[in-house]
């Protein structure tokens, strides 16, 4: 790509609508700074975090509960504290944060994936493949995402063997998590997609011989994403949250790969006995996550929403 290019493409992006909006919009532009330096600090762990919070080689008892570096009793080494262990909090919050978006990220994707091709063939198609699908996911719906979840960590924990639960752990989350999420997304392409299979496009692709799978995934899938992109920025705050609730609740991530969840339940035990750093850090983290994530999601809908324009 040419320099020239690359200009007007980045004027282009500039002089649109949508960057104009979110210009105008500080609270979307500090959410998404906010989030995206999150994300980034999350991906580096391995490099800036100061300490590797699963090598007990680099752990030491005499290091244990030490308060913030700004407390009276502080160490400079350890910024934010540390645990029981020893385990130095702001490294254990980088890595934290990595499994918790890991999680979130993987889940949503996989929803949106297994959403996108049922509620396409469900809308396009129709007929019997709809009407069984949209019982499935109206069924599905009846039932609370944290219930799913529940339900599917329970059935994995009495099928799996007793040695392999925290081995596997992450695995389940995941796919509790993706099949409380892809009936939203499968219900929302669905109705994209029975408006956009009536537009003169399709029509005209039908008529020319196009075979329906290239109709639906090369004319039609790209005219739905709108509302597809929407849910799913929202939908990886409320699996990071989901994930955070299991752990808490203690059938989620273990502390062998600690989340954030798994380190609020670890400094939830601390609360009440002075070390209340090893809570609300780790809250106070989740809580940014989260509203960054959703903030953006907010705005997306408003913007790619045309009702509410």
């Amino acid at each position: 790509m040419s320099t020239a290019t690359k200009t007007s493409l980045f004027a282009r992006m500039t002089d649109s609508e949508l960057f104009y909006r979110y210009i105008n919009s500080p609270t979307t532009v500090i959410a998404t700074i906010i989030g995206l330096a999150m994300v980034l600090a999350a991906v580096l762990a391995p490099w800036i975090a100061p300490q590797d919070p699963f090598n007990m080689a680099e752990l030491d008892l005499w290091n244990s509960l030490l308060p913030p570096a700004w407390h009276e009793g502080g160490d400079m080494r350890f910024l934010l504290g540390t645990d029981d262990q020893g385990r130095d909090l702001l490294s254990a919050l980088l890595y934290g944060t990595r499994t918790s978006l890991m999680v979130g990220g993987i889940s949503v994707l996989i929803a949106v994936v297994v959403g996108i091709a049922v509620g396409l063939i469900a809308g396009y198609v129709g007929g019997a493949f709809d009407a069984i699908a949209m019982r499935i996911v109206d069924i599905q719906m009846t039932f609370p995402a944290i219930m799913v979840a529940l339900l599917i960590d329970g059935v994995s924990r009495s099928v799996l063997p007793r040695d392999q639960h925290d081995s596997l752990a992450i695995f389940v989350i995941i796919f509790a998590l993706s099949l409380s999420i892809w009936p939203q997304v499968a219900r929302t392409v669905r109705a994209s997609t029975m408006v956009q299979a009536k537009r003169e496009y399709v029509l005209a692709a039908q008529v020319i011989g196009i075979p329906p799978l290239t109709i639906m995934f090369r004319h039609v899938l790209p005219n739905v994403l709108g509302p597809v992109l929407v849910i799913a920025t929202i939908n990886v705050g409320l699996a990071v949250l989901g994930e955070a609730t299991l752990s808490f609740l203690g059938v989620g991530i273990p502390a062998s790969q600690p989340s954030l969840g798994t380190l609020i339940r670890m400094g939830n035990g601390f609360l009440f006995s002075g070390e209340q750093w090893l809570v609300i850090f780790p809250g106070i983290t989740l809580a940014l996550l989260v509203l960054s994530v959703n903030l953006t999601g907010d705005w997306l809908r408003d913007v790619l929403d045309p009702k509410l324009r």
